[in-house]
């Protein structure tokens, strides 16, 4: 297992400057441009946005972060991944404890942020990462909410989709790597939902419906999320 239970690996910052990036058509398997225009409208204006996905393993988190940073007008976003910063299989809430203490704060301070990094392959720590000041910050993952604690601006989206559907994206992307440990992760999950209620401190919530149309989210006024022929993973 090289990149934990949601998967993906890139890296970008700045302000929202033009709407053209946002307009793209909407492609299979990717985020709705209706979707991107949500969380445009609800950065515009805010220098050096903090931006909070979470939501369940599977749900769509990464694909979302992906066309956020890919379509984000004028300087790219950093991102961070907390499947780059669990310590292991066990360690959901404590990836988003650590990133509230020396990630956050110190951007809060326009200071350069840091996050250890987790080597999966040799299942030990890896390098202590920077993040500079200044620019947009996403911070994407299961527990992200918790990592962003200390921002009260920052912009919180919920991603979620059906149980079975998040499933079995999470169990195929990986080739059995995941299998032996969703119940072990399900159970992670399930607890910091339970003691946090992340959900209900969404700015934007999106759903993924499990037949590939657009489904909007439960909240009324809420952006859909798309899910093509490859699905949101």
């Amino acid at each position: 297992m090289s990149s934990g239970p949601d998967g993906g690996d890139r890296s970008g910052g700045g302000d929202l400057a033009s709407t053209t990036a946002w307009d793209r058509p909407d492609r299979d398997g990717e985020p709705a441009a209706s979707a991107l225009r949500a969380v445009q409208e609800a950065v515009r204006g805010i220098r050096n946005p903090l931006v909070l996905i979470d939501g369940p393993s599977g749900a769509g988190k990464s694909t979302l972060a992906d066309a956020l940073v890919d379509r984000w007008p004028g300087r790219r976003p950093h991102l961070v991944r907390l499947d780059d910063a669990y310590r292991g299989w066990p360690g959901l809430e404590r990836a988003g404890a650590e990133l509230s203490k020396t990630l956050v704060p110190r951007r809060l301070r326009s200071e350069a942020g840091r996050w250890r990094r987790w080597d999966w392959a040799n299942d030990r720590p890896g390098a202590l990462e920077h993040v500079p000041p200044g620019g947009a910050l996403i911070v994407e993952g299961c527990g992200a909410f918790a990592a962003g604690a200390p921002a009260r601006s920052a912009l919180r989206i919920w991603v979620d989709a059906p149980d079975a559907l998040r499933r079995r994206r999470a169990l195929d992307r990986d080739g059995g790597a995941y299998d032996p440990y969703w119940d072990m992760w399900d159970r992670q999950w399930r607890r910091y939902v339970h003691r946090t209620a992340p959900a209900a401190r969404a700015d934007v919530r999106l759903r993924a419906a499990p037949d590939g149309r657009t489904e909007p989210a439960p909240d009324p006024g809420a952006a859909p999320v798309h899910v093509g022929s490859r699905g949101l993973t």
